[in-house]
């Protein structure tokens, strides 16, 4: 113990030692001293390959003649201790090791067990009952000299410590210092001598008991201290005859180990320094093999910049990306450190960006190029070149949407969107240009804007135009799409690939156990070599064979990634102009696979996908909104709103051709320019029946309700629609026709009688049929004005004819049976047609549209109704007849009477006015009415005249008329078989 603190040297017998004490060695003269020798580092951090690192310094197994650390003249620690640290660490036994001193985990000896606990047990046990024995007597009996020394020890402490208390407590301080002026002045109170100079007797009397007192309290304090050196006298002793003991057994030892040493080096020149010259060899070789693999790896690096370049002039910017990649995991894994690189990572980092750059600005002009090109050129995808040297347009886009996609640029379909817009634009300005420029009336100095340019043409201009600009867009489109497919083909194998990539690395996952298992795992660590120089291997050849395994690894893992740079190299410097030189891999998966870690994550490439299909469907609303744009600047003055019918299905059918063009083009129903042609075609149809309306009413308003001459091309025109063509026939060039006007509309094989306005009626829906077969999108609202129309006919004819409007808008002098039997009849020919209408536009409706058809139901039961009300009014004026002509009927001679003949003509007169215009059933069943009406009045004059069936004479003359009246009526046409039954005139009897 007190030895760890001062020089412990190794003990070597003094040759005049006379008690056995071992005493340290002189110092060596100078003349025969050593030079001071650094101490070698013990742990190498890396093989160097030189002949002196093995040797130099001091050996364990070399001679102990030698110079040792055991021959150092002072102790281990402090050697070690190293003043110039500022900072001690709170270890005790390290911290003055030094700076460099590095703690590490020290492997347990293989030839010392494992000492635990158990292995105390035995002993233990047996020393406890002894222990307990020996515990219980120190306390029982105590040692009579113990117990003496105890007291006098007591005693003395106590004397002592009585004397120590006379001492003043100041000299007893911390801080007592004599050289303080306070503290001087109380110990030597100069008060007391006389300060004028002189010594009197009193102050030599001062000054001697002043000494006196401090020399008695030095006496007091020193006989303190020597007794408590006596107290621990015994402990001196004790360590100083332990001190001998060590030196004895240190002698012993050093013996042995001189043995040991002259053993050790004798097997280390016989044994060792053979076999360690030859690894030595080999880590020098191997180091020179690892040099020269770094060279070529830095030479290959240094080229990268120019390689680089080469491949930019080429637009080769997947093959730049990747070689810039691949230089920097080299520079960051193999050649991290090298002093001449240290600029280079950044600057391939700027280069990196600046290919970004070229990329994105070669993809916009590239859009830029296709989208603004000539639209008449073929094919879809341009082939002419920017430079001598580039591929086809194809190849390129392809390599930058690589290049962009590698780079994760995204948004790069942001930039051909917003080229799509501006191409889409140019577009329509230029197909303005070109039909302004062949038509002579415009002059575009003075109408300078497109659509005030538009609205001056004429429509068939205007057409042409429009048709020009769905022909471009088409063609624009289909360049579009041709484009965005070769970018979703390039996106879908770069999915395809990493998808591969993926499986791949889950299959070499799963067999990285097995390998990780075998013997050759454990030889490709890097410091295999320095296994047996820091005596952690076990064996010469298992050092040298796993120092020349690793070796091999890292030789081909940088003749790997030097193949790779100059791969490279290679392809810049061999790269051709031709076309089948760069399209034989223009999608090659080497630039996926070796740059996947910075290739997009499947979610992005699929979202990019879905992109390439979203903007093909944009390019398509882009194309609607720019027609949507000529043709609302077209209808600005309402000059769509005045073309005929024709002109307008032609528009329609123009429209509707290019929307389902774009439809089956980009796979997406567009609705902009179906909703601009639905709006043009609501005004359309607003102005189509306001016309047809106003026509019709005009026509209703002079119709003097008689009977028309149906010409034969109306006769023609029902007969088509019987055949089932619900459409205005093609109108014939004019000509002589022989045919002649008939009195009669058949229609499946029954006659009509009609006026000509519901002849032009018949036309006017036909007209709507003919609009709805044209323009399926306004069904629903032609149906609703076809509605509208049928009402206003029904209802203004009902005015003129039933309300008697005809008398003051025609000049009628009255409303005839005629006029009424006529206009009943018309109606039945419009609830003929009603149905056949209505099943066609049913086939033009959707299924969820069906419910406007019930306007035709309605419309029929009020045609009925009204047809009804015809059938009533005639009745009603023969009912008034009969009561005004019998309220006059006497029974008396002659017989028939002259009531009864009046009646029998007016029945004829009616017969004649209605038997032509009339079907035959509709003729019989108005006449039993009438009939039935005559019978009412007769029963009712007979019972006023009190004529009762008793075989009278007055009944004998009722008889007579009544069978005059029934001969009579039974002699008109069509009434021959007509039941009059003139018995119920009579009251049954009670």
């Amino acid at each position: 113990m007190a030895s760890s603190h001062g020089s412990s040297p190794v003990p070597r017998p003094s040759g005049g030692g006379r008690d056995g004490i071992f005493r340290k060695e002189r110092e060596p003269s100078p003349a025969r001293c050593r030079p001071v020798r650094s101490l070698p580092d013990v742990c190498p951090k890396e093989p160097t390959g030189e002949g002196r690192g093995l040797c130099d310094g001091p050996s364990v197994v070399a001679e102990h003649d030698r110079w040792t650390v055991y021959s150092s003249k002072v102790n281990l620690p402090a050697a070690l201790n190293d003043p110039r640290l500022a900072k001690r660490e709170s270890d005790f036994f390290t911290k003055t090791w030094g700076l460099d001193f590095a703690e590490t985990e020290v492997m347990p000896s293989f030839y010392l067990p494992s000492i635990t606990r158990e292995h105390f047990g035995p002993y233990l046990q047996e020393m406890a009952q002894r222990e307990r024995i020996h515990e219980r007597c120190k306390t029982i009996c105590p040692n009579k000299d113990d117990v003496d020394a105890v007291s006098s020890i007591t005693t003395n402490h106590d004397k002592s410590r009585a004397e120590l208390e006379q001492v003043p407590k100041i000299f007893m301080k911390p801080d007592f210092a004599l050289e303080d002026p306070a503290t001087f002045n109380t110990v030597l109170p100069w008060s007391h001598f006389n300060s004028a100079g002189g010594k009197s007797s009193r102050d030599v009397a001062s000054s001697k008991l002043l000494q006196e007192k401090l020399s008695h309290y030095l006496d007091v304090v020193e006989v303190s201290i020597a007794r408590q050196i006596s107290l621990r006298s015994e402990a001196f002793f004790h360590a100083m005859s332990s001190q001998h003991e060590l030196q004895d057994q240190l002698q012993e030892t050093q013996r042995a180990v001189a043995v040991l040493r002259g053993r050790t080096a004798a097997m280390d020149r016989v044994m060792c320094q053979g076999p360690l010259r030859a690894l030595r060899t080999t880590l020098t070789r191997n180091n020179c093999v690892k040099l020269h693999n770094k060279l070529k790896l830095m030479a290959a690096v240094h080229q990268t910049q120019p390689t680089v370049q080469l491949l930019l002039s080429t637009s080769e910017f997947v093959g730049a990306l990747e070689l810039i990649a691949t230089t920097k995991e080299v520079l960051q894994q193999e050649l991290q450190g090298i002093h001449s690189f240290r600029h280079l990572g950044s600057q391939l980092c700027e280069l990196e960006k600046l290919i970004d750059k070229m990329m994105v600005e070669d993809f916009n002009m590239y859009a830029r190029s296709d989208l603004n090109r000539s639209l008449k050129d073929e094919p879809q995808i341009l082939e002419k070149v920017f430079t001598t040297n580039a591929a086809s347009e194809k190849e390129r886009l392809e390599s930058l949407v690589f290049g962009l996609l590698r780079q994760r640029k995204l948004d790069f379909l942001d930039i051909y969107s917003d080229e799509m817009i501006l191409a889409a634009k140019a577009i329509v300005t230029q197909c303005v240009a070109d039909s302004v420029l062949h038509i002579e009336e415009i002059d575009t100095e003075v109408v300078t804007k497109l659509a005030d340019q538009m609205r001056v043409m004429t429509f068939p201009q205007w057409f042409e135009l429009l048709t020009n600009v769905f022909d471009s867009f088409l063609l624009f489109l289909q360049r579009i799409k041709a484009t965005l497919s070769v970018i979703r083909k390039v996106v879908l194998e770069v999915l395809d690939s990493n998808q591969k990539n993926r499986f791949l690395e889950e299959a070499a996952g799963s067999r990285s156990p097995g390998r990780e298992s075998s013997p050759g795992g454990s030889l490709l660590q890097g410091e295999a070599e320095l296994a047996y120089l820091t005596h952690e291997g076990l064996f010469i050849s298992d050092a040298l064979n796993e120092a020349q395994q690793a070796a091999a690894a890292v030789q081909d893992q940088s003749s790997c990634v030097s193949s790779r740079i100059q791969q490279g190299r290679v392809e810049a410097a061999g790269s051709n102009p031709e076309p089948n030189t760069s399209s034989e891999q223009p999608t090659g998966g080497a630039p996926i696979m070796s740059g996947e870690n910075m290739m997009p994550s499947e979610l992005e490439l699929n979202r990019v996908v879905n992109n390439t299909q979203e903007l093909l469907y944009t390019a398509s609303d882009v194309s609607h909104d720019r027609c949507v744009k000529v043709l609302t600047a077209r209808a600005k003055d309402g000059s769509l709103e005045r073309l005929s019918s024709a002109e307008f299905v032609c528009l329609s059918q123009a429209v509707e051709g290019f929307v389902r063009d774009t439809e089956e083009l980009c796979g997406r129903r567009s609705v902009s320019l179906r909703g601009a042609l639905q709006s043009q075609g609501n005004r359309f149809v607003h102005r189509f029946h306001e016309e047809r309306k106003t026509k019709l009413s005009l026509l209703l308003d002079n119709e003097r309700w008689k009977q028309a001459e149906v010409p034969a091309e109306f006769q023609d025109l029902v007969n088509s629609i019987a055949d089932g063509k619900i459409t205005l026939p093609e109108r014939k060039t004019p000509g002589p026709d022989d045919r002649k006007p008939t009195e009669f509309l058949l229609v499946n094989g029954q006659k009509y009688a009609v006026v000509g306005t519901v002849l032009l009626l018949i036309r006017i829906f036909l007209e709507y049929c003919q609009c709805v077969n044209d323009i399926p999108s306004i069904a629903t609202d032609m149906l609703t004005r076809l509605s509208d129309l049928l009402k206003h006919f029904n209802s203004r004819s009902c005015q003129l004819v039933l309300g008697a409007g005809a008398l003051q808008v025609v000049g009628l002098k009255t409303i005839t049976t005629k006029n009424l039997a006529l206009a009943s009849r018309c109606l039945q020919l419009v609830v003929h047609y009603i149905p056949i209408i209505r099943a066609h536009f049913e086939t033009k409706l959707q299924p969820k549209q069906f419910s406007v058809l019930r306007h035709f139901d309605h419309i029929t039961k009020d045609y009925n109704d009204h047809i009804a009300e015809i059938s009533a009014k005639l009745v009603a004026i023969m009912d008034s007849l009969f009561e005004k002509v019998l309220s006059k009927y006497e029974v008396k001679a002659p017989m028939p009477s002259a009531c009864f003949r009046n009646v029998c003509k007016q029945m004829a007169k009616m017969h004649e006015a209605i038997y032509e215009l009339l079907p035959e059933e509709q003729t019989q069943m108005l006449f039993l009415r009438i009939n039935a009406s005559f019978k009412m009045h007769l029963k009712r004059q007979l019972a006023r005249l009190g004529v009762v069936n008793d075989g009278g004479p007055q009944h004998g003359l009722v008889v007579v008329d009544v069978a005059f009246y029934t001969e009579n009526v039974q002699a008109l046409k069509s009434l021959e078989r007509l039941d009059l039954n003139m018995a119920e005139i009579w009251e049954q009897k009670r």
